[in-house]
């Protein structure tokens, strides 16, 4: 089975510096399935290639998966460990020897270039055959990669046949401006995913690994669930454990939440047809378009969801993304492609890490500011000083507050608690109104508030919005 990792950066054979392998050598190395070669086919200053070559052994391979419990059903005929798919369609055989071979890349270590381990070069990846149980899209796309999987069609199998069309093979192509740290991590977690398939016994052990390994990016990934129990081979109480540690890393420890409207969703029983995090976001950008805000800010941006719908209208001059999480921050960046957007747009987008309970001069003189979601993942005793970083010494024109309408949460079946596991509080109808009039009192703003969402005659909006306007602003 084959991977090759391509770069156009210049010098291009400084590729051969990360991947701690010399261009003009083959190298070889044994790995308990077969043997693993590495190698340049194309190396010079323009472009470089790295291919991975797995040679799998069909009698060590046999011997790996005898000598452990296997998870998999074993094979229905006598020959099966010899006469299978696994020497040639990429699996968690090409992860394991990925993760030998270049230990050191995957770490993002360097000796001979390690100012270029944290910079994003243009990479291409290319894994010929692939088995995918799954959308290789929906795994790689929200990574910030271009991802193109050609399916492999069947061969010798006349028009008309039961079998014939395309196989459950495809011939993946990755393009992207990343780190090659990330990039190699991505493919260690999610070749086995798509292949839904582990070659040995998944211990306990596997979740520092996979934790590892998607540190940065799998607990803002729109499909760490799935991406968890395939990766853990299905093994509920292992997946149970690492989503709950994911779900740690992905809320802010005092703030802000690191994970976006649409993520915080995810944990929400259904009680809707329509997505409410849908909903209050363009709710959001109704508020902000009434105001007439060009220059805006989106305070506790978390995975960049909001900042994505603002980059699409042309009204928005000035767009800076704040959150307390550099885990939260890099994830926004990748989700909007900033390394790859025109030099224009680029510059409408700003990144900045920044904790709301303390002042912040760089967040001075905006139209507009808004905090989605924010303000219940913040400890109530920190809220004065979250108010007085935002009204008191930001002092925006506009400043657009959402937050959970506790009255509604009745409305979910299977619902106990709060909606989202790091919420600190979560405020009636009476209680939120409250808040906005001693807040607006107290700073100078006067406020109207708005449910948003499908409204329950008694129990009102799933989601409450307010709406601050500066008094010598209005």
């Amino acid at each position: 089975m084959l991977l090759t990792v391509t770069t156009t950066h210049r010098p291009a054979t400084d590729l051969g510096y990360l991947l701690v392998k010399h261009p003009d050598r083959v190298h070889s190395f044994d790995v308990p399935t077969g043997t693993a070669h590495v190698l340049f086919p194309d190396a010079t200053g323009d472009r470089c290639t790295a291919a991975l070559l797995l040679d799998v052994d069909p009698q060590k391979l046999g011997a790996a998966r005898g000598g452990r419990r296997q998870q998999a059903a074993p094979e229905s005929f006598t020959l099966g460990q010899y006469v299978n798919d696994r020497p040639y369609a990429a699996s968690s055989l090409l992860a394991s020897a990925l993760a030998k071979v270049f230990r050191s890349a995957l770490r993002g270590e360097s000796k001979d270039r390690p100012e270029l381990t944290g910079e994003a070069l243009p990479l291409e990846i290319r894994v010929p055959v692939l088995r995918c149980k799954g959308d290789p899209v929906a795994l790689f796309a929200p990574l910030g990669w271009e991802v193109t999987a050609r399916p492999i069609p069947l061969d010798d199998v006349p028009q008309g046949h039961p079998l014939a069309g395309d196989s459950p093979y495809a011939d993946l192509t990755l393009t992207g401006t990343l780190r090659l740290s990330d990039a190699l991590n991505h493919l260690y977690v999610l070749l086995p995913v798509l292949d839904d398939a582990k070659h040995y016994w998944v211990a306990p052990d596997e979740i520092d690994k996979l934790l590892r390994a998607g540190d940065g990016w799998l607990a803002g990934h729109p499909e760490k669930v799935l991406i968890t129990r395939r990766y853990l081979a299905h093994r509920r109480s292992l997946a149970a454990t690492a989503l709950e540690q994911l779900d740690r890393d992905e809320a802010d420890t005092v703030d802000a939440p690191v994970d976006t409207a649409a993520d915080e969703e995810a944990e929400l029983p259904v009680a809707r047809k329509q997505s409410l995090a849908e909903q209050r976001r363009e709710a959001v950008l109704a508020a902000l378009a009434e105001s007439g805000a060009t220059r805006v800010l989106d305070l506790g941006c978390g995975g960049g969801a909001l900042l994505g719908a603002l980059i699409k209208d042309k009204r928005y001059t000035e767009i800076v993304g704040t959150d307390v999480s550099s885990r939260a921050l890099d994830l926004a960046h990748r989700r909007l492609r900033l390394d790859r957007v025109p030099e224009r747009q680029r510059g409408r987008v700003t990144l900045w890490q920044s904790a709301l309970t303390y002042r912040d001069d760089r967040l001075k003189g905006y139209d507009a500011a808004v905090l989605m979601e924010v303000v219940e993942h913040v400890d109530p005793p920190r809220l004065p000083a979250l108010e007085a970083s935002v009204f008191g010494h930001a002092r925006p024109a506009t400043v657009v507050v959402t937050t959970p309408n506790a009255e509604y949460n009745v409305l979910y079946p299977g619902l106990t608690g709060m909606r989202h596991s790091d919420h600190r509080f979560e405020w009636n109808r009476a209680e939120f109104a409250g808040w906005t009039a001693r807040t607006a009192s107290a700073h100078g703003y006067d406020v109207t508030v708005r449910g948003v969402g499908e409204t329950d005659e008694r129990h009102g909006s799933p989601t409450q919005m307010a709406i601050f306007t500066r008094k010598e602003a209005a």
